[in-house]
């Protein structure tokens, strides 16, 4: 793979949230340098740390998010109805998290299975009732579970196909496990949605794989699995959720949509690599447009702060070289990541309440894909003539 998509340069895992006691500690730094397949044009990554080194301890908990909460409980609803779910039932749910999704499907006493590699975020599923095996998921696991009697009616996975480095291996174990007559739904950030946006915070080593239609349909038509429906998201700056099947079982019929879309990637040009031209300046000018915005007003002595600390505003800081000269701190709602710094720029991760004590002059939304969510939970910044701006694709205050 000697494409390149776009150099980001030097940069810290963005889930490896340092603690204080180790701010003075070695910190290892990794190219992020995606690079473009010219056979299937596949985008990935290499893998310099092996996924037990990323996950095995994760911060990010999906839970934190109330439009994300929202946008599961409607697509429980959606497949419960459109599947004809019940107690008989099995859903399981590859990369669950803290069982956030499933909870729903188990409110409606349908029985559930996580598969959660982070062994601090299984047990918090646990906790909370949600059976989850903290293990990788692949071809093994998947025999064992069907040597276990145990699938899926409905097998899920949101928001992990990009953090599998062996695809294959992956997807094998989604077929192994899925049921004759079961559906498997994924839900991914759409590469087309990508490059229009100039979503380059999205890129980060814990993402080792992006996906158009079409390369995905190709993934997992190498394991008999045909993709015969997809919907359009706006979760996550534009995610895609495909509907695959087993290719024995000839129902349902592939959707229309699916034929749409693939239509319109080869207009966008996702099956080749035009679609990858000039957009690595375009990411340059993203990050001139912030500095350029940011160096005044620390010059006329405002105070800004940045709300979220998720991997993509990792991605974004270390790229842009913002650090603590310019942003103050930073505030989440996980606990997880309270009272840590940032990888790589090392800003304090303070509690939201933060914001309300000390009055910043702007607020900086690192979690753009939430924005709206954001602004309402922020909108007491105006009472002292805070201002809320987000980054990308382009700096921009929200009224």
């Amino acid at each position: 793979m000697t494409a390149t998509m776009v150099d980001l340069g030097m940069q810290p895992l963005s889930n490896a949230y340092v603690n204080v006691d180790l701010a003075d500690a070695m910190e290892p730094f990794f190219p992020l340098h995606p690079r473009v397949c010219g056979a299937c044009f596949l985008v990935q990554l290499p893998e310099f740390q092996p996924p037990e080194r990323i996950f095995r301890d994760y911060a990010y908990l999906s839970s934190m998010s109330d439009s994300w909460l929202d946008h599961c409980r409607r697509y429980t609803g959606a497949m419960v109805e459109r599947l004809g779910l019940g107690r008989s039932s099995l859903v399981v749910e590859v990369a669950s998290n803290d069982g956030y999704l499933l909870r729903f499907f188990k409110d409606r006493e349908i029985a559930v299975l996580g598969v959660e590699p982070a062994a601090n975020v299984a047990a918090i599923a646990n906790a909370a009732g949600v059976p989850s095996l903290a293990r990788f998921f692949g071809s093994a696991l998947a025999s064992e579970l069907r040597a276990d009697g145990k699938r899926a009616d409905l097998l899920i996975g949101n928001n992990v196909l990009a953090h599998v480095p062996d695809l294959n291996d992956f997807v094998q174990g989604l077929a192994t496990v899925l049921a004759p007559e079961g559906v498997l739904t994924m839900e991914f950030p759409h590469l087309g949605r990508l490059l229009e946006e100039t979503q380059f915070d999205t890129v980060y080593h814990e993402h080792f794989s992006y996906f158009s239609l079409g390369t995905a349909e190709r993934v997992f038509a190498a394991h008999g699995l045909v993709v015969f429906d997809v919907d359009a998201l706006t979760t996550h700056g534009g995610s895609l959720r495909v509907y695959a099947r087993h290719a024995a079982h000839t129902v349902p019929r592939v959707s229309e949509r699916v034929a749409a879309l693939k239509r319109r990637e080869e207009s966008q040009g996702l099956q080749g690599l035009e679609a990858y031209a000039g957009f690595a300046e375009r990411v340059r000018e993203v990050k001139r447009k912030l500095l350029e915005f940011l160096i005044p007003l620390r010059r006329a002595g405002k105070h800004i702060v940045a709300y979220g600390a998720p991997a993509k505003g990792n991605t974004l800081l270390n790229y842009c070289g913002i650090r603590t000269d310019f942003i103050d701190y930073a505030v989440d709602r996980s606990p997880i990541k309270q009272g840590k710094l940032l990888p790589g720029s090392h800003i304090p991760i303070c509690h939201p309440d933060r914001i309300r004590e000390t009055h910043p002059d702007y607020v900086l939304i690192l979690p753009w894909n939430i924005k709206d969510e954001i602004a309402e939970q922020l909108s007491y910044v105006r009472d002292w003539g805070g201002r809320l701006v987000v980054p990308v694709p382009e700096i921009k205050e929200i009224e």
